[in-house]
């Protein structure tokens, strides 16, 4: 967990206003040992209206994220205000370049969203798309790892990410995803269409709505031992081909 000090709102007043000033919050830790009344309940309540995740813990794990008084609660911000998927679509249109919106389902690890949106920032991508469940946020680790790429590339937290798929494609948007069973290789495919690639997360790969949502899946060609790469590695790769494909259409 990340646990720095400028990324964490605790105290139950200061993290109800954070909540009704509608701050970006990734998470909220509650004690166990909170009654859910009063302050809390309202944070409770907030939480749910705004599909932001609550986690009951020990005390003592708020003990160790913060010194200061935390009454219970701690709320922990993204590192950068989230954007919204109509505005990833406005900066592909206004870029006069075909839209290119990297999906992420699932990427857990704070050291690899990092290096994906360093990544996407050099392959020119218009906007990256998370879930706001079982995935990392925008935390400290990310903005570090990300070398300042965090800054420049739009990222929208979506809370399902199939409905978010079909608002691309009815944006006009061909949604390619990443499946190490599928029948085609990056390789074989025109990829310089407008575009929407979609990878999975660590180890799990592509939940099943989420792949059959995809009007196409491609692969990797691997031809050692292993039968993935490391999903930051394959980020790369699968967006740098993108970029070969259509700066040789230009």
């Amino acid at each position: 967990m990340d646990k720095s000090p400028d990324e964490l709102i605790y105290g139950r007043q200061p993290v109800l206003e954070a909540l009704r000033a509608s701050r970006p919050l990734r998470k909220i830790l509650v004690s166990r040992s909170s009654r859910p009344s009063g302050a809390v309940r309202a944070i409770l309540d907030h939480a749910r209206q705004q599909d932001i995740a609550v986690q009951f813990v020990d005390q003592r794990r708020l003990d160790e994220l913060v010194s200061g008084n935390h009454q219970g609660v701690v709320a922990m911000a993204s590192a950068k205000p989230l954007g919204s998927i109509e505005q990833i679509l406005n900066a592909a249109r206004t870029s006069g370049k075909p839209p290119l919106v990297l999906v992420l389902d699932g990427v857990e690890d704070p050291a690899n969203l990092g290096a994906i949106l360093r990544t996407a920032d050099g392959a020119g991508v218009h906007g990256v798309i998370i879930p706001k469940h079982r995935a990392v946020g925008l935390t400290g680790v990310v903005a570090r790892t990300s070398a300042g790429a965090i800054e420049h590339v739009p990222v929208a937290q979506v809370t399902n990410l199939v409905s978010a798929l079909e608002e691309l494609k009815a944006a006009g948007l061909w949604v390619v995803g990443a499946d190490p069973k599928a029948p085609q290789n990056l390789y074989e495919i025109d990829l310089t269409p407008p575009l929407v690639l979609v990878i999975g997360g660590e180890g799990k790969g592509l939940r099943r709505l989420v792949r059959e949502h995809c009007d196409l899946l491609i692969r990797l060609p691997m031809h050692g031992s292993m039968s993935s790469l490391n999903v930051a590695v394959a980020a790369g790769v699968l967006l740098f081909e993108i970029v070969r494909q259509r700066e040789a259409r230009s």
